[in-house]
């Protein structure tokens, strides 16, 4: 019997704990220096110019999309099949999210369906790239271009990836990051915004920092409090900073360590009856979030809950990636969405299992969690006959 083995975990060592522990020690636990280098460093490994950071990967949407002019009206191009955050930060500005369907193996959306889904009203894309995965991200910027759209990149599963010689979080006119733990680098809870756009970076400033001019962000003067917008208590701390810049110091590590539990799972896989795995470019640079496998059509979402729920029984980590954002309890309500509505983004989001995915699986475990798998499928196979 192996011990319960979780869906993630983060990576810490003493380098993080000591560069916490400085942080503690300095007596400055906000606005200061480790927040300044942490957006220094996620800046330059997205070869951009500007870093806001931010207290979540939400609210650096929140924020660019303000940032970007898109408002009340608007339509927001953007995928049914991602984490819910994406299509929210369009609904916290007052547009409304406008869904595409799926490239089934890409996982992003089909770039020809983003060119139809175009009307007046559109503003802005929300290209979001699905398990960190970049696919079709410069078809998305020429798109945004011809329309004279924004087009806001959300990067927050895939630092430190890159689509031929371009990083993600660079396809964008701002990208943004999201640094909770089950990421490639954690802060805790964190975010950024990254951007070569000086008025739009110093704008998020203001927003993160209720509204306070961006240049005066010590306050220093009686400018602490001045707001010149309303804005929002979106600060990261010192504390989280540091750790961010400890984990950003071990970040290419970090991205080969997981990119050898991906390798774990494609060698016990890659031939499958029953599965499909990630497919993924030769052109691209893949810096791993999760791993998510597929069941092949001959399954239902119901046997695959079952599947996970028996997985789960057995001390394996496992869950669904991403449930449909339009089946939503709340966006059926409000904008009536029922099922059919996006066919391809449904039917894999039903045959999605996301397998423990962390820097540091052994082999043992990694043994495991693919013979409990299997054993799951046998026992659905079972139950039909």
């Amino acid at each position: 019997m192996v011990d319960e083995i979780p869906l993630s975990r983060p990576d810490i060592t003493d380098l993080e704990v000591e560069a916490v522990t400085s942080a503690l020690r300095s007596g400055r636990l906000s606005i200061g220096p480790m927040s300044e280098t942490l957006e220094t460093l996620v800046a330059s490994r997205t070869d951009r110019r500007f870093g806001v950071s931010c207290s979540s990967g939400t609210a650096a949407l929140h924020m660019a999309l303000i940032a970007m002019g898109v408002g009340p009206g608007d339509e927001v191009i953007t995928t049914p099949f991602s984490f819910v955050a994406s299509a929210n930060a369009a609904l916290y500005v007052g547009a409304t999210p406008v869904f595409v369907d799926l490239c089934p193996k890409s996982l992003n959306m089909e770039p020809e369906l983003v060119k139809g889904a175009i009307t007046r009203r559109t503003r802005a894309i929300i290209a979001v790239e699905a398990f960190g995965n970049p696919q079709y991200m410069h078809e998305y910027r020429a798109i945004a271009d011809r329309h004279d759209l924004a087009m806001l990149e959300d990067s927050c599963e895939g630092l430190g990836g890159r689509l031929g010689a371009t990083p993600i979080g660079k396809f964008g006119h701002a990208g943004v990051f999201g640094f909770y733990p089950n990421k490639q680098i954690t802060t805790g809870e964190g975010g950024m915004v990254v951007t070569d756009d000086e008025r739009l970076a110093e704008v998020c400033r203001s927003l993160r920092n209720q509204g306070r001019p961006a240049r005066t962000m010590g306050g220093a003067s009686g400018s602490w409090l001045v707001h010149e917008r309303m804005g929002f208590n979106y600060r990261l701390s010192e504390i989280q900073a540091a750790l961010g810049v400890a984990q950003m110091k071990r970040l290419d590590s970090l991205i080969l360590a997981r990119q050898a539990t991906a390798q774990k799972y494609v060698e016990r896989l890659l031939d499958h009856e029953h599965l499909i795995l990630p497919t993924v470019s030769p052109e691209v640079f893949m810096s791993w979030f999760v791993f998510v496998v597929r069941l092949s059509d001959r399954f239902t979402s119901e046997e695959r809950d079952r599947m996970i729920d028996g997985m789960r029984r057995h001390d394996v980590g496992a869950a669904p990636y991403f449930p449909c954002i339009h089946l939503q309890p709340y966006f059926r309500e409000r904008f009536g969405y029922r099922e059919g509505a996006f066919p391809i983004a449904e039917r894999v989001s039903g045959r999605t299992i996301a397998l423990p995915f962390f820097s540091g699986l052994s082999d043992r475990d990694a043994d495991f969690v693919v013979q409990t798998l299997d054993l799951m499928i046998a026992r659905e196979s079972i139950r039909r006959t």
